[in-house]
């Protein structure tokens, strides 16, 4: 049963995280759409370039809203090499979004407004799949704290038995057996 408890935590966690890396990403998407569109009226920079510029501004509106309100709990220590990670990984996201943005305008010649705002968001789309893996599993690590908090609760599994034992009014009879096998897992 706990196995399960332990399962629909973790499902929830990363339900979570996927939601705020959503809803940054959101921010972004649109920050790189509006960017995009905005030099492409304005000036007379080519379609890729124009992209590569607005996915840059959006990079670094996506880097404040991952680390001060997605991954906030994450480790904050190395701060120099979470950067550079992320500019990494941002700059392979980067060419992912504009290879098939660069793919339909130079090899297919889609290059109307509609087909190059169709397939940049289609090049984002790649590159977020990318990033959302990139990001959690390398840039914006998990806390060893979190680890360790559970190892109070381990701590305690430890405890005397009489200590240990001693179920509160009200409390199941399936406590001490709980508490058995959590030792058991322990030792």
């Amino acid at each position: 049963m706990s196995e399960r408890r332990t399962l629909r935590v973790q499902l929830d966690q990363l339900i979570r995280e996927i939601a705020k890396f959503g809803a940054v990403g959101g921010v972004g998407t649109l920050v790189n759409l509006g960017v995009f569109n905005l030099v492409r009226h304005v000036t007379e920079i080519p379609v890729v370039r124009a992209s590569i510029i607005a996915t840059a501004v959006a990079i670094c509106c996506n880097y404040l809203g991952l680390r001060y309100f997605a991954y906030r709990d994450r480790d904050k220590s190395g701060r120099t090499r979470e950067m550079t990670l992320f500019l990494l990984f941002s700059v392979v996201g980067l060419v992912i979004e504009n290879g098939v943005l660069y793919a339909a305008t130079y090899g297919f010649g889609w290059d109307s407004q509609l087909q190059s705002n169709i397939f940049k968001f289609l090049g984002i789309g790649i590159a977020t799949l990318f990033r959302f893996w990139s990001y959690r599993s390398w840039v914006f690590k998990a806390l060893p704290a979190a680890a360790s908090s559970k190892a109070p609760s381990a701590a305690s599994s430890k405890a005397p038995p009489a200590a240990s034992s001693k179920a509160p009014p009200g409390a199941s009879s399936t406590a001490p057996s709980e508490e058995r096998r959590r030792r058991q897992r322990v030792t």
